[in-house]
């Protein structure tokens, strides 16, 4: 089976891209396949794939050529993705598949316009909304956390110390009841003035470097908690580097890098 791919990242949230621009590339394209691909040790490595496809091509009907088909580590499909959606966005660049700084992309969770200015990405997420409070739990310690969806449904806990998640290695209980389809968990450190940092526990996918739709999540969060005034920024430091967060009252706009880093043609052999 031969196939041209990219790997991108965006603070460190990598991700492998497969062309299919007419959508005859990998029109079935399966779970297994998805998860092979992510495997770190029997695959490329990632935590996610990302098909770039024409929206016509994948029967969607929108004013946006092209459409973010994303999919998890484990090949569960994915509403959004904000770090994936800006390599998605530096791909099209890079290939010369759009014009102009600012452009508009198709994804599961509705059309986001982006902006790229040099190695920053900015994307308008869209709405967002909050629920209350429920509990999360690892084996160092349950915290509260707050309910966001940003596309994603995210379980936000405030913690002393990021450290104080434990090793994530395993998915930290939740309440099932107001996540029925799964949840992205954030464990969230006060640094400063609208500053944070942030580890998280992805649904597909497992801990990984960053999370856009969760670095939105948590600035959220942290406004509800502090009543801040909409069009405040706030920073926002996870393990592969650092994004901007501006929460609006009711959409957020997510600021960050984004590279590709390989791409070729490929024989896959399973």
């Amino acid at each position: 089976m031969g196939f041209a791919w990219f790997k991108g990242h965006g603070t460190e949230n990598d991700f492998v891209l497969l062309p299919d621009h007419d959508g005859t590339a990998h029109p079935d394209l399966s779970a297994e396949l998805v998860a092979a691909l992510c495997h770190r040790r029997r695959g490329i490595g990632a935590d996610g794939v990302i098909r770039v496809v024409r929206s016509s091509a994948a029967g969607r009907s929108s004013p946006s050529e092209w459409f973010m088909d994303y999919r998890n580590a484990d090949g569960s499909l994915s509403q959004m993705c904000g770090n994936g959606i800006r390599v998605f966005a530096r791909h099209l660049v890079d290939q010369g598949l759009v014009e102009g700084p600012t452009f508009a992309v198709d994804t599961r969770d509705g059309v986001k316009e982006l902006t790229v200015s040099g190695d920053r990405i900015s994307v308008d997420m869209g709405p967002w909304h909050s629920g209350g409070l429920s509990a999360v739990s690892t084996e160092s310690g349950t915290w509260q956390a707050r309910e966001v969806h940003t596309g994603n449904p995210h379980a936000v806990a405030f913690v002393d110390r990021v450290a104080d998640a434990g090793l994530l290695t395993h998915e930290p209980q939740y309440d099932r009841g107001v996540y029925p389809e799964g949840v992205n968990i954030e464990f969230v450190e006060r640094r400063g003035e609208r500053h944070l940092a942030m580890r998280v526990h992805e649904r597909g996918s497992g801990e990984t470097r960053s999370c856009g739709t969760g670095a939105c999540a948590t600035a959220i969060a942290a406004s509800i908690a502090d009543r801040a005034e909409p069009g405040a920024t706030w920073r926002v430091d996870v393990p592969g580097g650092t994004l901007h967060v501006t929460v609006e009252a009711e959409r957020t706009v997510l600021t960050g890098p984004a590279e590709i880093v390989a791409g070729g043609t490929m024989e896959w052999y399973r």
